[in-house]
Parts: structure tokens; sequence; C-alpha cells
């Protein structure tokens, strides 16, 4: 039996062969499956002092519970419960809840929000898109809403419609680093890596930029080619055991560029979360 052949090393053109299948890899990073982020990121519902642990929303979800059975009409209660079933992995049943409350509720523009989150969380698209389009007005737009729409144009496959998006909703809050955040994982979709590092590395700078922006620039950094340096971003403002999974799922991503050279197929994460 021939000996095993010595492992190529990592080259740019290699790390392009990864960028169609980056955005799995960066929302896992960045946005945990959509569990512990605010409506801000690739479209959550949430708000800063959101609860971090299973445990804590696990709690959120029986008083919420509660609270919407008591009055299913009621939009707080039910942004609130549906936000917990999403945060839980109960997405179909978070859909149905928003669903329901926004029958209740036709106008109110959070409650169909947080719908059309859901409704792209649960991978319905195009309804989710619809449904969030209704959330603001043109004369009104809703930053919040630009940034979740551009996340869903961008799992639907049309990321230069994303990007206009996103670019719509810098006008209204310039420099927000969850936005260019999202633009910057819309052009690794485009396999323009150096556009999506230059975007990130902006992301970055910005005083309000979360450690999910620094774990998308540090994918992107990997992705071309520098992962010495990218295992330093990926470390930042992480504990020694989350940074070193980290560092880890960033190794497994770039040793895996065989398999998805010989499927060419792009694996797209169930968000966008387009958040909790």
């Amino acid at each position: 039996m021939p000996p095993d052949r010595p492992k190529r090393p990592r080259t740019a053109h290699a790390a392009r062969l990864l960028a169609s299948a980056a955005i799995a890899t960066v929302l896992a990073l960045a946005v945990a499956g959509c569990k512990t982020t605010g409506d801000d990121t690739t479209g959550s519902i949430g708000a800063s002092n959101a609860p971090r642990s299973e445990a804590e929303w696990r709690q959120s979800l029986d008083r919420w519970a509660g609270r919407y059975r008591d009055n299913p009409g009621d939009p707080e209660a039910a942004i609130a419960y549906a936000r917990a079933l999403r945060a839980t992995d109960q997405r179909a049943q978070a859909v149905a809840v928003l669903e329901q409350a926004s029958i209740r509720n036709p106008g109110n523009m959070p409650l169909l929000g947080a719908y059309g989150r859901a409704l792209a969380d649960a991978g319905n698209y195009q309804q989710a898109l619809d449904t969030l389009n209704r959330a603001h007005t043109p004369d009104q737009p809703d930053w919040r809403i630009l940034n979740a729409q551009g996340a869903v144009l961008d799992q639907m496959g049309r990321h230069a419609d994303a990007q206009r998006i996103y670019s719509a909703a810098l006008k209204i809050v310039p420099d927000e680093p969850s936005v260019l955040s999202n633009l910057g994982l819309s052009y690794v979709l485009m396999k323009d890596l150096k556009r999506a590092e230059l975007t990130l590395r902006r992301a970055v700078e910005q005083p309000k930029a979360n450690p999910k922006a620094r774990q998308n620039l540090a994918l992107v950094v990997a992705l071309r080619g520098r992962f010495a340096e990218a295992e330093q971003i990926a470390r930042a403002d992480l504990p020694e055991s989350e940074a070193t999974a980290n560092v880890g799922y960033l190794r497994q991503m770039l040793s895996q560029h065989s398999e998805w050279q010989k499927t060419g197929r792009r694996p797209y994460a169930p968000q966008p979360d387009s958040g909790t």
C-alpha cells in the first residue's frame, strides 16, 4: 500500500474554494445557531440583556409561555415567547405563535418584524421577505428590518440585492457593526474575500462591535490563508475553552476543502438570524 501523500500547503486558491461553504461556519461561530443574539444580526428580535445560557432560555420560555397563554393577542408576550422558542430549536412553533399574533395585530410593525425573522429562521425565505417588507414603510425605514431583509436575500442567493439593502441600512446607521458584519458575510458568499475582510475589519473597528464580528473576521482571514493571524483574532474576547473550540472549528473548516471541491455544494445555514 503506497504511503500517504504529504498534505499540500493551503494556498489562497484553496481558501477561495472554501468561500462558498464559509457562511455555514461563519454563522455557526458568529451567532451560535441564532440562539444567543439580538435583532441586529442576520435578524433576530433580541435585546442587549438577552438570556445567554440554555437554562436561562428555558426559564424565559416558561415565563413567557404562561403570559402568552393568558393573552395570545399580546404582541410583547408573543414576540418574547417566540424568541425563546426559536432559541430552544422550536422554530415551527415560533412561527405559529407569531402568525396568530400577527393576525390579531395586523398593523404591529415589531410583531411583523419578529414574524418575518422567525419565517426566515424556519427556511421560509420568500414568505419571510414578503413579511419583512410589511414590517416598515418606505418613508420610515427600519435599519434592523433592512438588515434582516439583506440576510434573507443572501440565503436566497440574491447577494447583489442583499448588498444594496445593507447599503441602504448603512445610510441610516453609518458604520453599524452588525450591518457591516452581514455585508462582509455577503461578500464571502460571492467569493470576494478581499472585500469581505476589509468590510469585517471596518466592523471590528467600531466601538459597538461584538465578538461575533471578530469571529467572522477570523474565518475570512483563515480562508485567505493567514491562519496564524486568524487564530489570534479567534481567541480575542473569549475564555480559553471557547477560543480553543473556535480555533479547532477553523482548522476543521480548512481541512475539508477537498470534499467541498468535489461536491461543489454550498451549505446554507438555517438562518438568517437573521437572529433570534
